[in-house]
């Protein structure tokens, strides 16, 4: 129990960090620069600009109904993560808003735009990687994650794009144009945070060599593989399926393999967003396991 309540700590500490990165560059370039931006700190944006309302009450405002939402279907654990990062969110924006600071970025939109875009991604990212949410249409891509299996990043740049339309109505073209910019960023940080920082590839091969193939893999590359039995539609035949996942630099030598054992072997590469168990083995440690 002790273990798993400074789990829980550390991951609150660790979504605090992340809202903290995501307030900074919401505060210092976007409203400093006059950058919209989407979902429910869009809007949050759009009633600062015409109203004057400060953005740390209204994003607690426009999330009751969407952590009335989340507590349907998130579990518990997501759900107390959500409030407390949308409250320290909100603590973070207001903080940030009384202290006295500037970035001088000699008013360049663009260097604005991506700077807003990078700190956005980074501190939302961190957040998702740790369970959370920051409230608003997070809360809306997480469900379409859990439910559908849709990248978040994805989804929120489909919501984003909505309240940019609606954020026109206080903002020109120009400035709508280096706000996609930092929308577009964010959207491959946060992508890029939740992949740990790498990405992965699976191999689907159809071959009449596969064990020949499997051993080269194995003894060449340092990667296991599994068979999977099929049988083709149209003739009936059985066929092993060898099954592999790589690391994207690992592509080109199992396609030099395949050259050299079986030029006519059936390959399919998928992107695998997340590998959970013993990933990487390492070629030292096949050759332990062969001795």
């Amino acid at each position: 129990m002790k273990k798993l309540a400074r789990v829980h700590i550390l991951y609150l500490l660790a979504i605090t960090i992340g809202t903290g990165i995501y307030a900074f560059g919401f505060v210092a370039f976007n409203m400093a620069n006059h950058l919209a931006q989407g979902g429910v700190a869009g809007l949050s944006l759009m009633g600062y600009a015409l109203w004057h309302i400060d953005p740390s009450y209204t994003q607690l405002l426009l999330n009751i109904p969407l952590l009335v939402l989340g507590y349907r279907f998130l579990g518990r654990r997501t759900f107390i993560y959500t409030i407390w990062g949308l409250l320290s969110l909100s603590v973070w924006i207001w903080i940030l808003q009384r202290v006295s600071f500037t970035v001088n970025i000699e008013h360049d939109n663009l260097i604005a735009a991506l700077l807003a875009g990078l700190f956005a991604g980074t501190g939302v990212g961190v957040v998702f990687r740790f369970g959370g949410t920051t409230g608003g249409t997070d809360i809306l891509a997480k469900l379409f994650q859990l439910k559908k299996g849709i990248p978040i990043g994805r989804m929120m740049f489909i919501f984003d794009s909505v309240v940019l339309a609606l954020s026109l109505s206080y903002i020109d073209l120009k400035q709508m144009m280096y706000t996609l910019i930092a929308s577009f960023l964010a959207m491959q940080m946060i992508n890029l945070i939740q992949n740990g920082g790498y990405t992965v590839r699976g191999m689907l091969i159809i071959s009449r060599k596969h064990k020949e193939v499997a051993r080269a893999i194995i003894e060449e590359i340092g990667r296991s593989a599994t068979y999977l039995h099929g049988e083709g539609a149209y003739s009936g035949e059985s066929k092993e399926v060898l099954y592999v996942v790589l690391n994207p630099s690992e592509i080109q030598e199992v396609k030099e393999i395949l050259t050299i054992i079986d030029p006519e072997a059936f390959t399919s590469i998928i992107n695998v967003h997340e590998v959970l168990g013993d990933f990487a083995p390492k070629r030292e440690r096949i050759k332990d396991v062969k001795k």
